[in-house]
């Protein structure tokens, strides 16, 4: 018998390598506070982020910006939940939620969104499965323009006329002539 073999072990206490259908939430990278890492960070599993990041943060699972994480740079993942403080873009395939207290300055895409009272969020806000219908490599939208056709008849503007609204008077008030 070696020292070494996994076989020495009874069925139960062996690990369990993960199947493809199990998520990768079993692995957890953490950034721990008052650390701070320069460059892009990438994982298959989830990121927390409770120390500092200077990059792009890449996790095919979730990243987790905890209260007092700062993230300058773009997150790509499945879900992201920020406590803490972003700077960049955050694409997350399935749903950003930004927490009470929580500050995000840039562009989010998402299928969901949930912005907690007390949170912060300056950017463009891309969602649905829309958002999702365009090239994954590029962070732009491709332009498409469309000329009518001399046959086609003219379509109304998909924009609606601004509408303009007046206070409301007081009872008993007048229009003046």
């Amino acid at each position: 018998m070696s020292i070494f073999s996994s076989n020495d072990k009874p069925a139960a206490e062996r690990p369990v390598p993960p199947s493809k259908g199990t998520p990768a939430a079993t692995s957890l990278s953490i950034v721990g506070a008052g650390m701070t890492i320069r460059g892009d960070l990438e994982t298959d599993g989830v990121v927390k982020v409770e120390g500092t990041v200077e990059g792009l943060v890449k996790a095919n699972f979730q990243v987790l910006v905890a209260k007092g994480g700062v993230v300058h740079g773009d997150i790509e993942t499945t879900e992201a939940v920020v406590g803490g403080k972003v700077n960049g873009a955050i694409r997350a395939k399935e749903r950003v939620e930004v927490q009470a207290g929580a500050y995000v300055e840039g562009d989010v895409t998402t299928r969901r969104i949930a912005v907690a009272e007390g949170g912060t969020l300056n950017g463009q806000i891309r969602m649905g499965d829309s958002a999702w219908g365009r090239d994954e490599r590029s962070a732009e939208p491709k332009l498409v323009v469309r000329t009518p056709s001399a046959n086609a008849p003219a379509r109304p503007s998909p924009v609606p006329a601004a509408r303009v609204s007046l206070p409301p008077r007081a009872a008993g008030s007048e229009p003046a002539q």
